[in-house]
């Protein structure tokens, strides 16, 4: 299977999107200058991720804030209820990907502000809409410096909402 086959194959999976055939707008076309342009776009491409890759990752950013506010980490993951383990994952793999719930909880047990959740959301691939109940209340909580997390449940389950650390 070519790999025009096979984009159309992932299109369709994921997007119930099917292209029969695949036209070139240019019959001309010159595959010598299309990899020329390819390697110069390459190399912008490399250019740009290099110069504006931010180099505070998630988990320096959440060791940071911990050390800030002069917590013991056990202070930390004990306060919301996040296992030891997935704590020393977070801590010595910086490749480690933690849910949403679990940053979420962090910014709880470390009584972060708007601002501050949003940043070590943002700096784990995530963000909290403004187009959803769980993200509004959460939002809310933040905002209201609300750090209770039975308080905070409450609320979620007054509006049918998944739970924290179910």
């Amino acid at each position: 299977m070519n790999l025009k086959d096979r984009l159309n194959q992932y299109l369709n999976s994921y997007l119930g999107i099917e292209r029969k055939s695949f036209k070139r707008l240019d019959s001309s076309f010159d595959s010598e200058i299309f990899m020329d342009y390819a390697c110069e776009t390459g190399s912008l491409i490399n250019t740009y991720i290099s110069e504006n890759k931010d180099t505070d990752t998630f988990q320096t950013y959440l060791f940071k804030l911990i050390d800030e506010r002069n917590l013991k980490d056990s202070d930390v993951y004990n306060k919301v209820n996040i296992d030891r383990r997935l704590f020393s994952k977070i801590r010595s793999n910086k490749e480690y990907h933690p849910s949403k719930e679990t940053i979420i909880l962090f910014g709880i047990a470390l009584e972060l502000s708007e601002k501050e959740i949003e940043t070590l959301l943002e700096k784990a691939s995530y963000s909290l809409p403004m187009n959803t109940t769980f993200d509004l209340i959460i939002r809310f909580c933040f905002k209201e410096k609300i750090y209770n997390i039975d308080t905070i449940n409450e609320f979620l389950y007054d509006h049918n909402c998944k739970l924290l650390n179910e």
